[in-house]
């Protein structure tokens, strides 16, 4: 017996790879191509910190760390998709900034609807990431 708040239809299959297609997208650096994996209105929230709604605001907030970085690399170690079609990744972000690879753990949850991210999470230490730029500044 399903639990009611679940939704009852089957979650959409492809979800997993269009949310590990848009993490090889961070390789490129293309912050257009990345923004267009985004519904219009989707959600950003880095969870130390306020969320960004849009194309707009998540533009501004991503070109910081794609504009510093030399290259990007984020390494997934392991994901899942839950039954309502959320998937959820434990990844390794690193960045390449001023000729040293600073390295992150992160734990996303991506929320997707017609094949885009409406809803993006990422559950990180703040404090990990304050520090390894402060050694790049």
């Amino acid at each position: 017996m399903l639990d009611r708040n679940i939704r009852e239809e089957a979650p959409v299959a492809e979800n997993i790879e269009i949310v590990r297609d848009f993490i090889a997208l961070w390789g490129t650096r293309d912050l257009e191509a990345i923004l267009a994996a985004l519904a219009p209105d989707c959600v950003y929230h880095n969870m130390p910190w306020e969320p960004l709604v849009g194309h707009d605001a998540i533009r501004q907030g991503l070109a910081i760390f794609i504009g510093d970085a030399a290259e990007i690399d984020w390494r997934v170690y392991h994901s899942a998709q839950g039954v309502d079609g959320a998937v959820m990744t434990e990844r390794l972000d690193r960045f390449l900034i001023k000729g040293k690879w600073l390295e992150f753990p992160v734990m996303g949850i991506f929320e997707l609807r017609d094949g885009l991210i409406t809803h993006w999470r990422d559950y990180f230490d703040s404090a990990q990431v304050q520090a390894a730029m402060a050694t790049v500044a």
